[in-house]
Parts: C-alpha cells; sequence; structure tokens
C-alpha cells in the first residue's frame, strides 16, 4: 500500500508503468483505485499510470468533519506535485468527472487531454443538471444502486464480473456524504473556454447518466467529442474494456499529436 501526505490526509495510490505520457485515473463513488484493474495492465506498457482512491474511498480517509468532495480537486493537485508530474491525460468515470473536469478548468497547463465517462463532470449547466435531475426523477427502478451502475444485461452475460463490481465497491469505508456531486461545477466561461481536447464516453444503456445529457454536456465544452458504447450501462471502462481501452488509447495518441 503506498500513501502521501496530501491536504492533511494520506491518500492512497498505485503506480504503473513508465513514459513520457502520464495517464491519472479517477475513479466513481462506487469504486475506488482497485476500479481500473482492467486498464492499468493495457496501457502500463507504453505509458506511466496513476490510480488513486479519492478522500473517503479505499484506504485514502478523511479526517472527521473533513471536506470530502469539496477538496477533491486540491487533493489532486497535492498528489501530482508529490509525484512530480507537471502535466497528464485526465481519465475520470462518473464521480470522478468532478475531480477531473474541476482540474482540468483549474489547471488547464497541467492537463494533456480529458476523458469524462457516464459524467457531466458536475458541470454547474442549469440545463444539463436539470436534465439529469428530471432523468433521475423519471426512473423507478428498484435495482440496488451498485447493479444500476451496469447494464441488466451485463449481470446476465457475466454474473461473476457483476459480483466483483460490487465487491470492489464494497471495499470501501461507509460512503462518505457526496450529494450534489453531479452539480454545482464549472460553468459558462469556464467551460466554453476550455481549450483541453475533451471526450465523453458514454454507455447506450447508461441508467443513470443517459446518452442525451451526455450530449447535452458535451455541447458546453466546444470540440469535445462523445462516443456511445452500444450494450454498456454506466460502467463502459468496466462492461466493456476492449472498446474503453482501445478508444483511450486512440484519443490520447491524436491528443499528442495535435499538440506536438
Amino acid at each position: 500500500m503506498t500513501k502521501v501526505p496530501v491536504n492533511g490526509i494520506e491518500i492512497d495510490y498505485q503506480e504503473y508503468g513508465e513514459g513520457d505520457e502520464v495517464i491519472v485515473f479517477a475513479h466513481g463513488a462506487g469504486g475506488n483505485l482497485l476500479s481500473w484493474w482492467q486498464q492499468t495492465p493495457y496501457f502500463e506498457a507504453n505509458y506511466r499510470c496513476i490510480v488513486f482512491s479519492h478522500r473517503g474511498f479505499g484506504h485514502s480517509y478523511d479526517v472527521p468533519d473533513g471536506p470530502g468532495m469539496t477538496s477533491f480537486v486540491q487533493d489532486l493537485e497535492g498528489l501530482l506535485d508529490h509525484l512530480d508530474i507537471r502535466s497528464a491525460h485526465l481519465v475520470a468515470q462518473s464521480m470522478g468527472g468532478r475531480t477531473m473536469l474541476g482540474f482540468a478548468v483549474a489547471n488547464s497547463d497541467r492537463t494533456r487531454s480529458l476523458t469524462l465517462a457516464d459524467t457531466t463532470g458536475g458541470m454547474g449547466e442549469p440545463d444539463v443538471e436539470k436534465a439529469l435531475d428530471d432523468w433521475r426523477a423519471s426512473q423507478s427502478s428498484t435495482r440496488e444502486i451498485g447493479f444500476r451502475a451496469l447494464s441488466e444485461g451485463f449481470g446476465i452475460r457475466r454474473p461473476d464480473m457483476a459480483n466483483l463490481y460490487l465487491q470492489i465497491s464494497r471495499t470501501n469505508p461507509p460512503r462518505p456524504q457526496i450529494a450534489g456531486a453531479m452539480s454545482g461545477g464549472p460553468s459558462g466561461a469556464e467551460l466554453s473556454g476550455l481549450k483541453t481536447p475533451t471526450l465523453f464516453i458514454v454507455g447506450d444503456e447508461d441508467d443513470l447518466t443517459p446518452p442525451h445529457v451526455i450530449e447535452m454536456a458535451s455541447s458546453k465544452i466546444p470540440g469535445s467529442e462523445v462516443l456511445r458504447v452500444p450494450g454498456s450501462g454506466h460502467s463502459v471502462y468496466f462492461e466493456n474494456p476492449d472498446v474503453f481501452n482501445f478508444e483511450l488509447q486512440r484519443f490520447i495518441q491524436q491528443s499528442v499529436a495535435r499538440s506536438s
């Protein structure tokens, strides 16, 4: 277990591979640094890969009455400073989008590219927030949130993997307060002026952050792309890693080529 002191706590992280280009992965509310076990073996041959657990998740324990998710961006800044990482490609899943979009807006010079998977990045655009709220209010699913993060078909096809997804989630301490994780973030000129290459990935069967909301979010960041993945739910990286990894690598390679 590797930890680094950041902002009054110890952030749990792991590092794989080496290379001039760095990729940092930020998990969602149902995960921790273990979530990326299908990504690190793929990318470590050519990239330096960093996975970490957000404050209050995995073994990154928050202090009593700590700042929680309001400190996610500052925690990431501190982690990258400690690891002497000047800039990186940022990859986020769900809740992790709040961290990565917030970091990209505050540190555009340190962000090589931004990939937001099944997340709006918590952007504070009123129409995006309303569309997401309306969608979630209209859904009557009785499935546990851990199951809703996967497409229904995935649980039938791969019950073993669906169980692993839940087991990773259950290695976390009691879930911290994350209400508002998908709202109240960057908006307006902060988004329209963002020059970072940005890719949104969304599962066609995402039951939590559906494609029409992601399309709306993408419209707020000029030049951003949207990739819809058939047969996947809210966790494309986990359900369909071959597509996720291939498309992420393609996007990163394109982003590097454009900046050269």
